[in-house]
């Protein structure tokens, strides 16, 4: 799977411009999605030598991505275009909802499931509200 990661707010806390704190499990679940044979593009607004020290410590901590801030690493920016990435899932804080722990994020892809169907497994169904059967609905 091709997964883009944000790095201020989903690797690190958000210090913006300084790299914050590691967020807990966070390189060592890109590290585990790296070993399951996942490839990992780093996708932020950081850019020049923000973006060399974003880079710098995720490789300091053995995360080394397949591409950044583009779709695969022979991608030039020959069309002048607004940056659009093809990837099969986002990690960002910036989802609906915010970000998942990093073992609900781990969780999700590695069983392909919905972080819906993550947080009802982790809770059971008897804390959910099932539907009402309405009357065209058969026993």
């Amino acid at each position: 799977m091709l997964i883009a990661v944000d790095f201020d707010g989903t690797i690190v806390e958000h210090k913006f411009p300084a790299i914050g704190k590691e967020r807990p499990f966070a390189i060592h679940t890109l590290k585990q999605l790296l070993a399951d044979g996942h490839r990992l593009i780093l996708w932020t607004n950081r850019q020049g030598e923000l973006l060399d020290e974003a880079v710098a410590w995720c490789h300091e901590r053995g995360i080394d991505f397949y591409a950044v801030n583009k779709c695969y690493p022979e991608e030039t920016e020959a069309f002048n275009e607004p940056r659009k990435i093809k990837v099969d899932l986002f990690i960002d804080d910036r989802n609906v909802g915010g970000l998942p722990q990093w073992g609900e994020i781990y969780s999700i892809i590695n069983r392909h499931i919905s972080y819906r169907q993550c947080i009802m497994d982790d809770l059971g169904t008897r804390h959910i509200q099932q539907p009402k059967k309405h009357w065209w609905q058969r026993k």
